[in-house]
């Protein structure tokens, strides 16, 4: 009989929140979790499918789980993007898998232990378009914050990435349904909500006919508390006056913008199928900071393009340096069967793609090191996220948990994980922060 199960969730917090549900279904039904493989009945594996290191990883995780059906564990079932893209490959070439379940059939997780146990094979990989109904979930974070799915799938149809065909059209979840999830976290003492999605800036345009960003961080900054409200992934096309205003005049959400603009040549913008340019790019930005005295703006590239040239990276470097972002990041691009730019000629040697990501990133650190030497001296109220015997480590509303930087605080007052306190900054490290309590 199977009582026990580990699951190893990777990719994005979009995957985790999958996770989550899964995990909530299981335990309500008298399943217990375990972080111990040697002490599992069974192993679950919520794989990511994006990008060439993104499978690599997955398939490692697997090849190493599945090893371990030659001690105790019983069953390996695999989960997420890498089976809705892979199913048939990956039922014939790793038959240690026992079952199998798609992006938009994970909420049957129940149905696939329960045939596990008669041995039963219960897969089930249904088309990207299939609508998913929300579950309760059990938080996998740190209990004080949370993230909260506001949308399913992309209608943004970027030349470069599969996401639509790994999880179907853009479906925006009711208001008042991801209201209510707000409501149970915060009875949870959850401080701190990320909403995500592939593109939150197009929240509720398919449902309402209009986008409502600006209206659901209203509702969801009423909720008692809740102290932070994030939003990633928007779109710069789609970063509106009023969503500028209502992070501007709303002491609950963070003045942060995660917008990736993948580049700044027209021509690759173009390619990517991008539905921005330049010059729009740079007026959002100023929208932003203009309105925002202390905006965080963060954004992601990509370099190596199909047929991207030494005056486009060149192009894309003065843009980096003319913007100033705050955060930033840069992937060589990675050529992905099933979309138009894998097919695309003029597919660009991996190691000058790695120079160019390499060059963009060395530019930036010296853009973050000028930007937080103007932190020192300046005082902001932090969440602590690690407490150690001599130290704390926290964040402001500058950085997202898991992927910004931190602050290495000073205190002799006793802190738990959750908790805010305001920090004076001292000091600079490479990306990171230094500061007293105070």
């Amino acid at each position: 009989m199977i009582k026990k199960y580990v699951l190893e969730s990777l990719g994005c917090s979009k995957n985790l929140v999958d996770a989550e549900e899964m995990v909530y279904i299981l335990n309500e039904n008298g399943y217990e979790m375990t972080d111990d493989i040697d002490d599992a009945d069974v192993a679950i594996v919520n794989t990511c499918g994006f990008i060439e290191s993104a499978k690599e990883e997955s398939i490692d995780t697997i090849l190493n789980i599945a090893s371990h059906k030659q001690k105790n564990l019983k069953h390996l079932i695999v989960t997420g993007c890498l089976v809705q893209r892979y199913y048939k490959d990956l039922k014939e070439q790793i038959p240690e898998i026992d079952a199998f379940l798609g992006t938009t059939s994970y909420n049957t997780i129940l149905n696939v232990l329960q045939g596990l146990s008669i041995g039963k094979d219960n897969s089930l990989i249904l088309p990207a378009n299939t609508k998913l109904d929300h579950n309760k979930k059990k938080i996998l974070t740190d209990s004080y914050y949370a993230y909260i799915k506001i949308a399913e799938g992309c209608d943004n149809s970027c030349t470069y990435c599969i996401i639509p065909k790994l999880r179907g059209r853009y479906v925006s979840r009711p208001m008042e349904e991801i209201v209510e999830e707000a409501k149970r976290l915060a009875s949870q003492n959850v401080k701190e909500i990320v909403l995500i999605a592939q593109d939150t800036s197009k929240y509720g345009l398919d449902i309402y006919g209009e986008k409502k960003l600006p209206h659901l961080l209203r509702e969801l900054s009423k909720i008692e508390g809740i102290r932070w409200i994030r939003f990633l992934y928007t779109y710069p096309e789609d970063i509106t006056d009023e969503l500028v205003q209502e992070v501007k005049n709303n002491d609950k959400v963070c003045s942060y913008f995660d917008i990736p603009i993948q580049h700044a040549s027209n021509r690759i913008l173009k390619l990517m199928n991008r539905s921005t340019d330049r010059q729009e790019i740079s007026d959002k930005i100023n929208l932003i900071r203009s309105n925002i005295k202390d905006a965080i703006i963060r954004t992601t590239l990509i370099a190596g393009f199909p047929t991207e040239s030494d005056e486009d990276i060149d192009e894309l470097a003065d843009f980096v340096r003319q913007m100033k972002f705050d955060k930033l990041g840069v992937f060589p691009y990675s050529r992905e069967e099933g979309t138009k730019a894998g097919n695309m000629d003029g597919q660009i040697e991996q190691d000058v793609k790695n120079q160019r990501a390499e060059m963009i990133m060395r530019l930036q650190q010296e853009i973050v090191r000028e930007k937080n030497e103007s932190y020192v001296g300046r005082t902001f109220s932090a969440i602590v996220d690690e407490v150690y015997e001599d130290y704390i480590v926290a964040r402001s509303y500058m950085d997202v948990i898991e992927v910004d930087t931190v602050i290495y605080v000073q205190t002799e007052v006793s802190h738990a994980k959750g908790d805010f306190i305001e920090v004076k900054i001292t000091d600079v490290l490479d990306y990171d922060l230094k500061g007293v309590e105070v």
